[in-house]
């Protein structure tokens, strides 16, 4: 049960309901995250600004991988779930590599790096060593890239945050179960 109510259309800030408008049109609904972030007319925006703008750098299915491995770092059943869906659905990842995602791997060796690097971010609060710093460079990521994951980490640890603090109802099919 959520211990922070999700708003109807009635109880939303009026500053939330363009962008979850927008929302609504680009998806077809509005995932109970951003229902529960839409309480925070700023809290949302920083949200989808921060997400959108990520999405115009690593490609999706990368993004899908990190975000399963830190869901999975930090406990959170709605992103597990969310980017378990996300992942199979639009980013065409099979169970295998949902399920090495949730190990902090890829089955793919160039994600792998990224991903391992990403939880160990997740795991270690971005307190990596120069070694795991070396290794995702070694893979061909660039400075960029490096700090474009760790932002990538950044924004689903504070979704995964949220989602965990209001026990936010999964809207989304349960993540499978870890063999």
């Amino acid at each position: 049960m959520s211990r922070i109510p999700l708003p109807g259309p009635e109880d939303t800030p009026a500053a939330s309901r363009p962008l979850l408008d927008g929302l609504a049109r680009k998806l077809g609904s509005v995932p109970n995250l951003y229902r529960l972030l839409a309480l925070s007319p700023a809290g949302l925006e920083a949200a989808l600004g921060l997400s959108g703008a990520l999405s115009r750098t690593l490609d999706a299915p990368l993004r899908e991988r990190i975000a399963i491995a830190v869901a999975q770092v930090n406990g959170c059943e709605y992103c597990l779930s969310a980017h378990a869906y996300l992942g199979a659905r639009l980013a065409g990842l099979p169970p295998e590599e949902i399920a090495a995602n949730r190990l902090g791997h890829s089955l793919e060796a160039r994600a792998d790096a990224a991903v391992t690097f990403a939880a160990r971010v997740a795991q270690h609060r971005g307190q990596i060593t120069n070694e795991e710093l070396a290794q995702v460079k070694a893979a061909g990521f660039t400075d960029a890239e490096v700090l474009e994951i760790v932002l990538t980490v950044a924004l689903n640890g504070l979704t995964n945050l949220v989602n965990n603090v209001a026990r936010t109802p999964v809207d989304f099919p349960p993540a499978p179960a870890q063999a």
